[in-house]
């Protein structure tokens, strides 16, 4: 059998070995997390407020677009990523480079669905050790996503009325 039919891509360039570095770490910072609050006695919500879905849900979703998107975050995925565009609002595209666990966390970094799930993680363990504070994060983080739409409202009126 060729080695391309062997492979999980016709060019053999997905880093299957780093995303299973990335999903393994991923795993243990999951279980890292049960057993300290399980040691610590954290007491686990019973039950998450709606809300409280929706302000994790707007921070995660700033978090994650600051982390991937950001130009002032770009020094955090330099060394992952390369710069192919500028886009609007501040944000730019990067795509990976190099090859294993570069490649595979240049991935992760330049992908904003891809991190939501680590920022979610993250948020959510801090919600449940210390949800006053985590809820002050969010709030924080989702007002940030409410004023990004008023000013995409804001920009869009003014083209409207300059018509």
């Amino acid at each position: 059998m060729a080695a391309a039919e062997r492979s999980y891509d016709e060019q053999g360039e997905v880093p299957l070995g780093g995303y299973a570095a990335l999903a393994a770490a991923f795993t243990a910072g999951a279980a890292l997390f049960a057993v300290t609050a399980r040691r610590r006695d954290v007491r686990l919500p019973d039950r998450v407020p709606p809300w409280d879905v929706v302000l994790l849900g707007g921070a995660t979703f700033k978090a994650s677009r600051l982390l991937t998107k950001d130009k002032v975050t770009s020094f955090l995925r330099a060394p992952f990523t390369r710069r192919t565009d500028d886009i609007p609002a501040g944000e730019v595209t990067d795509e990976p480079r190099g090859t294993g666990v570069r490649r595979a966390v240049g991935d992760l970094v330049s992908c904003p669905f891809c991190t939501s799930v680590w920022v979610a993680a993250g948020l959510t363990a801090g919600y449940a050790c210390v949800p006053r504070a985590a809820r002050l994060v969010c709030a924080g983080l989702s007002a940030v996503t409410v004023a990004d739409w008023l000013q995409y409202a804001w920009s869009f009126t003014e083209r409207q009325a300059e018509r």
